[in-house]
């Protein structure tokens, strides 16, 4: 796992790099052939010695790579490799990803099992050839301004340059007060994009001369036919598999341990397979910080069980309101300002991990995006019942819903599950994923934005990405891609790559294996959100493995109790970033309007807590990555 740089006529060679060490503290490369430049930082977990040192030369030194990722299936792809006359001078993937690109050029990416990000420069030719794992899982940003290319694991390293424009994306303005997030390719400046997860590109003379997709999740509109026994014996075997697989390491591992289902599960996994190895988990307890009034779930005695049951030894991070200081910290990693203080949480236990040398953790990111387990799949299945209403009930629903008190966690929840009933189809099915309706992100901007936004529709992107499924799919699934291609690429995969890199941590997903994905999108949904329960066929598989409280248990995660911080801890902040002066400076917000948001909030009249937070992390972002002439936090 590390952090690549690179592009044509870049200019700060060395801060390019240095400013992504903290991706790659054990070594340091660069390459530089005419305009192209290649740069490298490496955290060595396969072949520590000088032979995976980046960035990489084919022996001939007509194509060099650099890369950032792990590729599983090494072993038969070196096998195949090696029966072809191809010499190996260590056992690291990255020469595995070189000599494949000698063999079969671009359609190397079929055979990748993997996490990857990289960049391949090819003398023969004089392109550079870049991708993107299928899912995102690693980052890779780009900007291609005026005949300029450059491209990042992290948006900061492009910054560095000062040809790279610092204008803002209002697009993403608009998004991250909407969804938390913003869908890819957009950033929040206007000239760096993300590379779509699944996709490539090829560069030559700094202009991109072709891009295309070459993954993406099988859905499809016809279902397997599969018993429920078979289905369940199924899902066993492969997420086993898929936690064997990412088990390849030079160097200690372990596992994130926050005793749901998901993270329990590939610990359950990890230990059978490796019986004999002392597998350290990870578990964090926030003290003292009033969440029970939020809806929120105590983790740690779950934790503990399950630890218990398993016999591995849980290390627990204990932290108090005091994190709430790291947030400048994560909004810097980050390089988006997503509003979700789950990512300290991340950062907390990396940090911890890599302080007991582990510079591996699994973790069990992707399980409620592939088998559902989010209360809105649940609340999508239940449209049945009155979704059939004509339009004009629909919208007394819809109205009846916002009127409802949101002090009360159950309350809230109900009014969001109606707020967007009048919506038909696809646009209904999209709502599920607003924080604050789009009415209200309008009131809250400047003029001058508005006037930018005009024409711009922030369901756009999203009903873009829908586009891309063939007719007939159903609407869970629908939900499940928009799921997997957008929340868990632009916002959980995010930040779990960049919390557990700030530390030097690399973190792998065993339940996003592309056979497991598969096989997962192919299943009957009754299988995957059966009534209330989500994730049914999940927890059938488990049985027998872990204990029932723990598989049956109500849904959490990581969480925060971020309403009373807002009201307490993190007060004087909000009020500080989110004053008159500090709106009419920016020129993105109306104050007025603002203002009017958080009394509503403060009264109980919306939910706009994580909105709030938004509006304080996008102020925060601007503060590093555009007021300064290299981003950087106090």
């Amino acid at each position: 796992m590390c952090g690549i740089v690179g592009g044509y006529d870049c200019v700060e060679h060395q801060q390019l790099t240095f400013i992504l060490n903290h991706r790659g503290p054990d070594d340091t490369g660069h390459f530089v052939d005419g305009a192209v430049f290649l740069g490298h930082t490496r955290l060595s977990i396969q072949d520590l010695s000088y032979a995976g040192h980046q960035p990489l030369k084919a022996s001939d030194e007509s194509v060099i790579i650099v890369y950032n990722g792990e590729i599983y299936n090494t072993d038969e792809l070196r096998a195949d490799l090696a029966a072809d006359g191809f010499v190996f001078r260590g056992h690291s993937d990255t020469e595995i990803i070189l000599n494949l690109y000698l063999k079969l050029g671009v359609k190397l990416l079929d055979k990748l099992n993997g996490i990857f990000a990289f960049a391949i420069w090819d003398r023969r030719t004089s392109e550079l050839f870049l991708a993107r794992d299928g899912l995102g899982i690693k980052p890779l940003y780009y900007t291609n301004e005026n005949s300029k290319f450059m491209f990042a694991s992290e948006l900061k390293a492009l910054l560095v340059d000062p040809a790279v424009s610092r204008s803002i994306n209002t697009r993403s303005v608009v998004n991250h007060l909407t969804y938390l997030w913003s869908p890819y390719p957009d950033t929040m400046l206007e000239g760096v994009n993300k590379l779509e997860p699944g996709h490539a590109m090829i560069v030559r003379e700094g202009a991109i001369i072709r891009k295309w997709r070459f993954y993406d999740l099988p859905y499809l509109p016809a279902l397997v036919h599969i018993t429920e026994d078979d289905a369940i014996e199924q899902t066993r075997r492969l997420i086993s598999q898929a936690v064997q697989r990412q088990m390849i390491s030079d160097v200690p591992l372990g596992a994130f341990l926050s005793g749901g289902l998901d993270s329990s599960a590939i610990v359950a996994f990890a230990k059978q397979h490796f019986p004999d190895q002392k597998l350290q988990t990870f578990s964090i307890d926030l003290q003292g910080m009033s969440a029970g009034s939020e809806g929120l779930v105590d983790d740690l005695p779950y934790a503990r069980r399950v630890a218990d049951h398993l016999g591995v030894e849980l290390n627990v991070v204990t932290v108090g309101s005091e994190i709430i200081n790291d947030l400048e910290r994560m909004i810097y990693h980050l390089d988006e300002p997503q509003a979700d203080p789950a990512p300290l949480n991340v950062l907390k236990i990396s940090k911890f991990a890599r302080e007991q040398g582990i510079k591996v953790l699994l973790s069990g990111a992707g399980g409620d995006d592939i088998f559902t387990g989010y209360r809105r799949h649940y609340a999508l299945m239940q449209e049945r019942y009155w979704s059939w209403l004509p339009y004009t009930f629909r919208s007394m629903l819809s109205t009846a819903a916002q009127c409802l008190p949101v002090s009360n966690h159950v309350l809230r929840r109900i009014s969001k599950a109606f707020q967007y009933a009048g919506l038909d189809n696809d646009r209904r099915l999209i709502s599920y994923f607003y924080w604050l309706n789009p009415e209200l992100v309008h009131d809250v901007l400047a003029p001058g934005i508005i006037s930018k936004l005009a024409d711009y529709d922030v369901a756009s992107p999203m009903l873009r990405t829908l586009g891309e499924l063939p007719d007939g799919v159903h609407p869970l699934n629908k939900m499940l891609y928009l799921e997997a291609k957008h929340f868990l690429a632009d916002h959980n995969l995010n930040y779990t790559d960049k919390m557990g890199m700030a530390e030097g941590v690399e973190v792998r997903v065993p339940l996003l294996d592309p056979d497991l994905v598969a096989f997962a999108t192919s299943l009957p949904v009754d299988y995957k959100q059966r009534g209330c329960m989500g994730k049914w066929i999940f927890k059938k598989a488990m049985e027998g493995i872990l204990p029932k409280d723990v598989i049956y248990r109500p849904k959490t995660g990581f969480a925060a109790p971020l309403r009373y911080w807002l009201r307490n801890e993190l007060k004087e902040l909000v009020d500080d970033v989110l004053s008159e002066d500090s709106l009419l400076k920016r020129g993105l917000l109306d104050p007025v309007g603002v203002q009017r948001l958080r009394k509503l909030d403060a009264e109980g009249k919306v939910d706009a807590a994580y909105p709030i937070f938004s509006m304080v992390c996008t102020e925060l972002w601007c503060r590093i990555f555009i007021d300064q002439p290299i981003p950087k936090y106090q």
